[in-house]
């Protein structure tokens, strides 16, 4: 009698996302990110609930009464097999996708364990850094911008013009803008989608070097269970927007000087992570339809 075929979580994943992806390219300049972002959401679960894992929602599109599907605390898949963490982005750049521009992808990482992805509750920022293998272990976040640059030159390879800086384009990153051009580095600066700029800068003959800036914190835990399978590595620490969030930080017990490491954002030593893309970029192609296919 022939053994059964082992499943192969990893290729479940992707075709997670591929679903998500194929849903949320047909909405692609048609000015509907709720659209855009339902067909994504529909094709995920869809495919989530195939799975033969225990998942977890972890990092998801927000509270039960927010969101119709894949809310924080939702239980996905089967219910047997490895028991994981989940964590979601349907569509990274939903707004990127309703205008029909580059940059948007579908994200999903689990991480075996429960607990073993950092759950950033209210407070929604983070000040980051992220870098590709060759520069892990290099970076520091308490550091002023101008040394962590140095180190990722050296680390690369490259003159600091040659270094190109990856950060998204917010009134609260201006500061870090001006400090990357005063050093003399490269800088893209990017609408949405900050967890495809982390993953960039750990691609094979990447140009991106470096991302740096304040962007989401559920982005920051996709961002490193990407990296923790790349070998990059991401550092960040809470940004409240204002007194609430800060008194919501003391109330909670949170440390708002902390550095989190990659290890801090996801301590599994079992990660799997995979990314379809929506609209295209850098990082990955756009989905196209061909009439058959």
């Amino acid at each position: 009698m022939a053994e059964p075929i082992e499943r192969n979580l990893g290729l479940d994943l992707v075709r997670v996302t591929e679903t998500a992806a194929l849903g949320a390219g047909r909405w692609l300049g048609r000015g509907d990110k709720e659209k855009v972002d339902q067909a994504a959401v529909d094709g995920m679960r869809l495919h989530l609930s195939t799975m033969e894992i225990d998942g977890e929602v972890i990092i998801g599109e927000g509270e039960k009464d927010e969101a119709p599907m894949l809310y924080n605390g939702e239980r996905v898949g089967s219910g047997s097999g490895m028991v994981v963490d989940v964590a979601v982005d349907p569509v990274d750049g939903t707004t990127l996708t309703a205008e029909g521009l580059p940059g948007a992808i579908a994200v999903i990482a689990l991480a075996e364990g429960r607990g073993t992805m950092y759950a950033p509750g209210s407070l929604v920022y983070m000040d980051k850094i992220a870098v590709g293998p060759e520069a892990a272990g290099m970076i520091d976040l308490d550091a002023p911008l101008e040394h962590n640059l140095q180190q990722v030159a050296k680390a690369n390879g490259k003159d600091m013009a040659d270094l190109r800086c990856l950060v998204l384009d917010r009134p609260r990153n201006q500061g870090y803008i001006d400090a990357a051009r005063a050093a003399g580095a490269r800088i893209s600066v990017l609408r949405d989608g900050d967890v495809a700029a982390a993953i960039a800068t750990s691609q094979q003959n990447h140009e991106a070097d470096i991302l740096i800036g304040i962007g989401g914190s559920p982005e920051a835990v996709l961002a490193a269970a990407a990296l923790q399978c790349t070998g990059g590595e991401i550092q960040c620490r809470l940004w409240p927007r204002d007194q609430t969030e800060r008194n919501y930080a003391m109330d909670n017990g949170l440390d708002l000087d902390q550095v989190m490491t990659t290890d801090d954002l996801v301590s599994s030593d079992n990660v799997f992570f995979a990314a379809t893309g929506v609209t295209g970029g850098e990082f990955l192609r756009r989905v196209n339809f061909k009439g058959d296919r």
